[in-house]
């Protein structure tokens, strides 16, 4: 699995408005909604804050992914958001998250939610890797870098 198989270009946003965890995820909810007629964004958003309510999706070194599933989606889907001063998110480290990798999957699939979390998580440990990313001046940048990393594993 590729994270262009659930990635595409119009899901990278190089500047996110929020300052907050909650304003985040609403701000990223939407922005996928927008994109897609099958993601109603306060669905979402409910999802996504649930599944914060067990566990921080922030894994430390200014990443999270939270993730969730909805019924109306028909395939995996990512956004990638960006807040280059970081955003107070509980990470586990206790270090603003900057990076903030939205996942949806369909509420029947399991293996491929799995390792699509995998996948990111992996990608997103290489500190040369996110320093691009922060860095990248625009969207289509960062999607190029994102592609780049991905082509290596």
């Amino acid at each position: 699995m590729k994270i262009a198989d659930f990635l595409k270009p119009e899901f990278v946003v190089s500047e996110i408005a929020a300052s907050s965890k909650a304003a985040a995820i609403d701000e990223l909810s939407r922005c996928l909604a927008s994109h897609r007629s099958d993601v109603n964004a306060d669905e979402l958003r409910k999802v996504l804050e649930t599944r914060e309510l067990l566990a921080s999706t922030a894994i430390g070194d200014g990443i999270a992914i939270p993730h969730g599933k909805l019924e109306s989606v028909g395939q995996l889907v990512g956004l990638l958001g960006r807040k280059a001063e970081g955003i107070e998110f509980d990470s586990v480290d206790g270090q603003p998250t900057q990076l903030v990798f939205v996942l949806v999957a369909p509420a029947s699939s399991t293996g491929v939610h799995l390792k699509a979390l995998a996948r990111i998580s992996r990608l997103f440990r290489e500190p040369e890797f996110r320093n691009n990313l922060l860095l990248a001046p625009d969207a289509a940048t960062m999607y190029s870098a994102i592609l780049e990393e991905d082509a290596k594993y």
